[in-house]
Parts: structure tokens; C-alpha cells; sequence
């Protein structure tokens, strides 16, 4: 069982120095270095089990301490499985960051992925001036409608002005106005025609330039 025992021990040191030869490794070819250390590893774990069945033929005040010492060669061994699991995973996630490092410097895009692109862009755009258009026609609609509403007040104010002028005159007739009374009540319905009409005018002219700036 000594010899056992120390063999074992041994190939625990060789697999830590096959460990540091594993680390000094450039690059990423490390797959027989890997190979040697798991084949010590399981020789190492059957060197255990061996010493688990020698145990029993050790003397009863020996054993406790033959036993102390197979424990430490077991967890020494699980330790190195356990590093070694973790180098191999250490080196498929830099395999894995490669290709994908490979893949994303050697991807070309296409006329069609571009054209894609482009044909996207344009119904945005499209879209996005669709939609100030259908704004701008309803904010002229909303003007016109406003305009609309001030030159029906115009009319109305036009004919309340005509029926004042006509009953002025049958008021003049009644009461023998002179002819220059006359003439002034109706150069002032002239102006006060005058000043409609330039009001719609005016009107008229702020709607156009509203509508010009919102369609262009």
C-alpha cells in the first residue's frame, strides 16, 4: 500500500507540472497537453480505489491515519479535475469569441440587404411627408372654413349696410332732407363698400399665404 500510495502522490505532482506546461502553451492547440493530464487524472483515480479496498488489510490503530491520507490524494485529484474542466471551458469560450470575431470581420453586405435598407428609408420618408400633408390640408381646410365664416359676416354686414342706406333715403324723403345730406350718407356707404371689399381682399390674401407655406 506504501508504494501505492506514493506512486500516487508522484503522478498528483507530475499532473500539477503538466499544468504549468498546460499554462506556458501559446495559442490554442492545447488538446494533447489536456489528453495527457485527464489519462493521469483517471490513473490517479484508479490508484484510489485501489488504496479504498488496501485499506482494509492495515493494521485497525493505522488505519484512521492510511485513511486521512487516501482523502487527501482524492480531494488533490478532484481539485485537479475540477481546474482542468475549467481550462477547457476557458478555452471554448475563446473559440467560440474567434469565430464569431472571424465571422462578423469577413460579413460583406449585400445589394439587396442595402437596397433593403434604402426601400425602408423611403417609405419613412414617405410616410412622414404623407402625414404633414394630410396636416397641412387640414389646417387649410380649418382656414378656409374660418375665412369662410368671416366673409358670410361680410354679407351680412353688406346687406344690414344696404337696408340702413334704404331707409335713410325713405327717412331723407320724409323729412325733406337736403341733397347734400344726402350725398354725404351715401359717399359714406361708398367708403364703408370700400372698406368690405378690402377687408375680403386682405382675407383673402393671408389665407393664400398660409396655404403656400404649409404645401411648400
Amino acid at each position: 500500500m506504501e508504494a501505492l500510495y506514493h506512486q500516487t502522490n508522484r503522478m498528483i505532482q507530475e499532473i500539477e507540472q503538466t499544468f504549468q506546461k498546460l499554462a506556458q502553451t501559446s495559442g490554442l492547440d492545447t488538446a494533447d497537453v489536456e489528453n495527457e493530464i485527464q489519462m493521469k487524472i483517471t490513473a490517479v483515480n484508479s490508484n484510489c480505489d485501489r488504496l479504498d479496498v488496501l485499506l482494509y488489510k492495515v493494521p485497525a490503530s493505522q488505519r484512521p491515519s492510511a485513511k486521512m491520507r487516501i482523502d487527501q490524494l482524492k480531494y488533490d485529484t478532484r481539485h485537479l479535475q475540477s481546474s482542468l474542466q475549467l481550462y477547457r471551458e476557458k478555452r471554448q469560450r475563446r473559440l467560440v469569441e474567434l469565430s464569431e470575431r472571424e465571422q462578423l470581420l469577413s460579413h460583406r453586405f449585400s445589394a439587396n440587404n442595402t437596397g433593403a435598407t434604402e426601400t425602408c428609408l423611403d417609405i419613412d420618408y414617405s410616410l412622414q411627408h404623407h402625414t404633414q400633408l394630410n396636416n397641412a390640408h387640414q389646417g387649410v381646410d380649418e382656414m378656409i372654413a374660418s375665412g369662410g365664416n368671416i366673409l358670410s359676416s361680410l354679407i351680412n354686414q353688406r346687406e344690414t349696410l344696404k337696408g340702413a342706406h334704404q331707409r335713410i333715403h325713405a327717412i331723407g324723403s320724409t323729412l325733406g332732407l337736403s341733397n347734400h345730406t344726402m350725398k354725404l350718407i351715401e359717399r359714406r356707404f361708398v367708403e364703408d363698400k370700400y372698406i368690405m371689399l378690402g377687408g375680403m381682399c386682405v382675407t383673402l390674401f393671408i389665407i393664400g399665404l398660409v396655404i403656400y407655406f404649409i404645401a411648400f
